[in-house]
This record gives structure tokens, sequence and C-alpha cells, in this order.
């Protein structure tokens, strides 16, 4: 399997430092999941930019904040509706004060000729709160800083994401659904840390199903194995064949004749190859952790008319010679899907074979 990794990797080639206070106990961060306080200065650009591919709509890039928002603020991949990867709030260095220094999420970014001559940057975690996520960028001119975050921009705004789903693995630890996570190890041969709010749905051969159904809002986990046979198993096509394959058999409405299926005319899967967790307090990070990630929407056919953002991991179990995928899909019709997809999508990252 090829196993080129998403450019979060790029960090490892920089010369980045992790800081992080000790002795102290911290403060509980402030602000929501999925937000970004971004301190820096908004100076003008040599010439400005147009941004094609980030978002839905082009903008101009006429300040160094802009360049900025136009990566972290950027439209997340298939959702049903436009929504950022990170909400974001800006403030200068001089507004930076003790009441921010507890948010949960910081970029900091400084441009100052006098203090740098080169760009540097580095990381640190549970800096003045917990949890929080710092990362900062010192830089000497406009020009540099450009270079840097273009090349990196996207590298950085995936490091915050892991840190958000590093957050949402450990708060799933403290409680799980020991019933869900028997039937996976006894059908799957796998270990999930299936939360203890969602019921076990469906257990059967190579197949099992848990639903945390609250309202308007519903979360599916889905978990199947087949024999790993073709080398074109990692690749996008065979993927999405497979998935509408499995959850057409397992899954439908309450219409007769209905069954679940992929979205392919409006927003088509996207795909790539992702790795474990950096830094996790989690066991994976000790392993070689590949997996191709699918995202999507899922639709009903021959139903309700029913859909929403799903994302999944497909992995080679070497051992069995099999092919392990876990997804998990969405409905929450009329609401913003962003953070209870995220949410759903850290439960992926804890499969231990």
């Amino acid at each position: 399997m090829n196993r080129r990794l998403y450019p979060i990797l790029l960090l490892l080639l920089l010369s980045f430092t992790a800081c992080q206070n000790s002795g102290t106990t911290k403060v509980s961060a402030t602000g929501s999941i999925y937000e970004c306080l971004v301190v820096m200065p908004s100076r003008p650009l040599p010439q400005p930019q147009i941004v094609h591919s980030a978002s839905a709509y082009d903008e101009d890039i006429v300040t160094t904040y802009d360049l900025v928002k136009a990566v972290m603020a950027a439209d997340m991949p298939c959702l049903p509706q436009i929504e950022p990867y990170f909400k974001l709030t800006h403030v200068t260095p001089q507004a930076f004060d003790d009441f921010l220094k507890p948010t949960r999420n910081i970029l900091m970014i400084d441009i100052d000729s006098a203090r740098y001559t080169t760009t540097k940057a580095k990381y640190s975690v549970d800096y003045w709160s917990h949890p929080q996520a710092l990362y900062r960028i010192q830089t000497p001119d406009v020009e540099s800083f450009m270079a840097f975050w273009q090349a990196n921009g996207q590298a950085i705004r995936e490091w915050f994401v892991q840190q958000e789903l590093q957050r949402q693995i450990r708060f799933y630890r403290a409680s799980t659904n020991k019933t869900a996570r028997a039937a996976l190890q006894r059908t799957i041969g796998i270990d999930l840390l299936v939360p203890e709010d969602y019921m076990l749905i469906k257990d059967t051969t190579d197949f099992v199903w848990c639903c945390n159904n609250k309202g308007s809002l519903r979360r599916d986990i889905v978990v199947w194995s087949y024999p790993y046979t073709d080398a074109k198993t990692f690749t996008l096509d065979y993927l999405n064949r497979k998935r509408d394959e499995v959850l057409g058999q397992y899954i439908s409405a309450s219409v007769p004749g209905s069954y679940m299926g992929t979205e392919y005319k409006f927003f088509p899967p996207t795909f790539r190859y992702v790795s474990a967790l950096p830094n996790a307090a989690d066991s994976l990070s000790k392993h070689d952790f590949y997996a191709a990630e699918v995202r999507g929407l899922w639709k009903m056919y021959s139903g309700e008319a029913m859909g929403g953002p799903f994302v999944s991991l497909t992995r080679l179990d070497s051992l069995g010679q099999r092919v392990i995928t876990t997804e998990v899909f969405v409905l929450a019709p009329g609401q913003k899907k962003r953070n209870p997809l995220r949410q759903a999508e850290a439960i992926l990252y804890t499969l231990r074979p």
C-alpha cells in the first residue's frame, strides 16, 4: 500500500520545539471546540492574491490575516452546508491580555524585523491552560511569513485538528460501552472506544453497528471487515464500491426497499492517507498505523430524503490478511454538522486490532 502521509508530517521536517509549563495546576481552557484565536498584526501584502480552492468562492487576500483566514477558516470538505475548519477570532498582539491567554486554541504570529532574522516556529501544549494548543510563528517580514505560511499553513491547521481529536479521545476513555466493545472484539477482532451512550444495533458476521440517537441529532458507527485479496483495495474507487455494497445490504430506512448509498453527483467523496495521531497519549502512537480516509455524503436511495456526512478509515490487518473499515456518519437535519462529525470521528482513531 502506498504510504503517503498528509502534510502534517512536514512539521517533523522543521526544527519545531515543543514547550510545556510544569509544576503548577493549569486553569481550564476557554472557548469551544474548533475555535481558534489568531494573535497577529494585519499587514498589507505586497500584492493582493486570489484563493480559488480554499473556499466555495473567490476572495481577495490583501492582508497577512486574510492569508491565515483563507487556510484556517477554509470550508471543511464534504459537508452539506458551508462550515469552516475553525471559527476564528482575530486580535492584535497589543490586545492579547491575560483574559485571552487561557483560550483553547491559539495561533500567534509575530512579524518583526528588529527581533528576528529568520522564520522560526514552535508549538506548545497546555501552556497557559488545559487543554490548550498553542502554535507560534516568529518571522522578520511579510514576505518571509507568506513563504512560510504557503508552505506549511495546511499542516499547521491539521496540527490543531489533531489536538482536538486527541482531547475527544481522552474524553471517551472515561466511559465506554462494554457490550459494544465486546461485540467488536468477538465479531471483528478489534477494540474500539465506543462511548457509553451509543447502543449496539447489529452484531453479525464481519459487521457491527452502533448508534447514538439524541433527538434530532444522530451519530452512527459501523465496522466491517473482509479478506485482503486485491492490491487496489486502498483506492477511492474500490472503497466507494465496497461501502455501497456493505451498507446497502445492512442499512435501510422505514420505507421497504430503501438502502444506504453514497452521494457522488454533487459532493464526490475525497480520499487521503493518514497516520496515527502525533504525540497522542494513546498507545496507537507507538505503532505503525496507516489508513485510507474517505470523506463524503451518504444518502438513502428508494426511500426518505435522508442524508448527511460520513468519514471512514480503512486499514490493513497484515497478520490476519484482512481489511478493516470503521466509519461514522451523522444525521442532523437543519443543524450544523462539523462538530458532531468531528467528535464521532475521534472514535475511529482508537481502533486496536
